[in-house]
């Protein structure tokens, strides 16, 4: 079996819709190459890949989606359906960039290294380090490493809001903590947050297969006594509360989840939310405000936002 590449050039507002639009046509898994990804070493903000500096030259000028097809004989009408696709987000979307594709085959002995080439050790906070299973990595003292295998899954932990979120955790968990992540997907919030002291973690996802990738990832990484995996919507049937709620989503979500979830979280308590374009930063702190918490603190790249607000005593 050959398989093709499709890579498509956007910006970085466009790269999660031409993402969306590519594995709704079918594509195995997706990845985003974007320069703002990758954090100014010259302005360290503890947010950062451990590779060559000289990585942020050699990037694209563009924002490229990689996404892989099975060369089968539906690829051809995928393709079409893409192009018409992106002619009418173009048309809609001017700030989307090009949206232009390029393809290229790779032969089924290349395909289990095509993708793991965009994927080195990445540093989230302080101590806390995302490591693919096929990189090597000298840990340092007191590092915690996460092995999480990216590339054909979501939730990789190489996106802006997900080291933001662990960040966070890594500054405010205390030993003994319960904590419940809401929106799991591949687990690595709840693998973090168990990494850095929490007692008791609670991780739900309404989509089955984040379930099962969850509980693949925890047991890996050996947390699965601190760990517990529920299928959910949001905090549907959840009865208990934390002291540490984070829910990395979208705005709309966390806007609209803000004020039920008051009731989950302990006195004194705090919820980290991310998943925010910089855009709508205004619309959740307002909406975290009018629900009665108060913003502790921000946390920001380009792109995205992150924020920790509390629940008063």
């Amino acid at each position: 079996m050959n398989w093709v590449e499709f890579i498509v050039h956007t910006t970085t507002s466009g790269a999660d819709s031409v993402s969306s639009v590519l594995i709704d046509l079918g594509a195995t898994g997706t990845m985003t190459e974007d320069r703002a990804d990758i954090p100014d070493p010259a302005k360290p903000n503890g947010i950062w890949e451990i590779i060559d500096p000289k990585l942020l030259e050699s990037m694209p000028e563009d924002v490229l989606v990689h996404a892989w097809f099975e060369d089968d004989d539906q690829l051809g009408t995928k393709y079409n359906s893409l192009l018409n696709h992106l002619k009418s987000v173009r048309e809609k979307n001017p700030g989307y960039g090009a949206l232009t594709v390029e393809t290229k085959s790779i032969g089924d002995e290349d395909w289990g290294e095509s993708w793991k080439r965009f994927y080195h050790p990445l540093r989230a906070g302080n101590h806390l380090v995302i490591k693919p299973s096929w990189e090597t990595y000298d840990a340092k003292p007191g590092d915690k490493i996460i092995q999480l295998d990216p590339g054909m899954a979501f939730g990789s932990g190489y996106h802006d809001t997900t080291v933001l979120c662990l960040s966070m955790l890594e500054k405010n968990i205390r030993p003994g903590d319960k904590v419940i992540d809401v929106g799991t997907g591949s687990g690595i919030l709840a693998i973090g947050a168990a990494m850095c002291g929490a007692k008791d973690v609670l991780a739900i996802d309404i989509d089955p297969y984040a379930i099962q990738t969850a509980a693949q990832n925890i047991e890996i990484n050996g947390v699965g006594n601190t760990v517990r995996i529920q299928q959910g919507d949001l905090l549907d049937h959840v009865e208990e509360s934390c002291r540490i709620c984070v829910a990395n989503i979208i705005a709309d979500v966390i806007i609209g989840f803000a004020k039920p979830l008051m009731k989950h979280i302990q006195p004194g308590g705090l919820f980290i939310c991310s998943g925010i374009v910089a855009e709508r930063e205004a619309e959740v702190l307002s909406a975290l405000e009018s629900a009665g918490y108060q913003v502790i603190e921000i946390r920001r790249t380009e792109e995205w936002v992150a924020i920790c607000s509390g629940r008063s005593e």
